[in-house]
């Protein structure tokens, strides 16, 4: 699991389970998880990665397991009482999605396209910004990276790029910060990963028989 894996996925809501016990799909703890919002999870992230949103029972079963993870995510901001940004810390990362299309108009349809509104992607974005934010703060500071750690990843790397046939390769210095980056990245996704299956075994998890068909 990545960090961007992570953080391109959709929020998650809180849902009165009397309202929408019909939908039920998945109960965390308290949370509930409803079959409109797995869709709407499909939705979001075959728009945001330009592809053609899929719902099979696999690809449901996919979403679902990402919005658990972040209904973890969302219960441990709550019992640590994490600061959240405001939805207009979101506006630039919208902006920038809205670019990749030659104007409003063209943007809007792809929205509607797949079934979304310009809302429910702002709320999306506003959560993909609140966990790169927490992902950061919660995990980033106790990770540590030697000069001998990095010296190794870089041999391991240029050994790679000598068996892609890579002809100029960059000095250590050349690489140094690159290869600290990857070295962080990758040890604070494992630091997550270990978080959330610590978290998996203290919360109840149920799927609803039939939920995925």
């Amino acid at each position: 699991m990545t960090i961007l894996r992570l953080v391109i996925f959709a929020a998650l809501a809180l849902v009165s389970v009397a309202e929408v016990i019909d939908r039920v799909a998945v109960s965390v703890g308290k949370q509930i998880i409803t079959a409109g919002q797995i869709d709407e999870e499909i939705r979001v992230t075959a728009f945001l990665n330009h592809e053609e949103p899929k719902f099979t029972v696999e690809e449901k079963k996919k979403a679902a397991e990402r919005l658990i993870e972040q209904a973890l995510i969302k219960d441990g901001m709550e019992k640590s009482h994490y600061p959240l940004p405001t939805l207009a810390d979101a506006e630039p990362m919208v902006k920038l999605r809205e670019d990749e299309y030659p104007g409003h108009e063209a943007f809007l349809a792809a929205l509607a396209q797949y079934g979304i509104t310009p809302d429910v992607l702002r709320q999306h974005v506003w959560w993909q910004v609140t966990l790169l934010k927490f992902i950061d703060d919660r995990f980033r500071p106790a990770v540590q990276v030697s000069n001998a750690e990095i010296a190794q990843h870089y041999r391991e790397q240029v050994q790679k790029w000598r068996d892609e046939g890579r002809s100029q390769i960059p000095t250590l210095q050349e690489s140094r910060a690159a290869m600290e980056r990857a070295l962080i990245e990758e040890r604070v996704d494992n630091a997550l990963d270990r978080w959330l299956g610590d978290e998996r075994t203290r919360v109840d998890i149920r799927f609803r028989d039939g939920a995925f068909q």
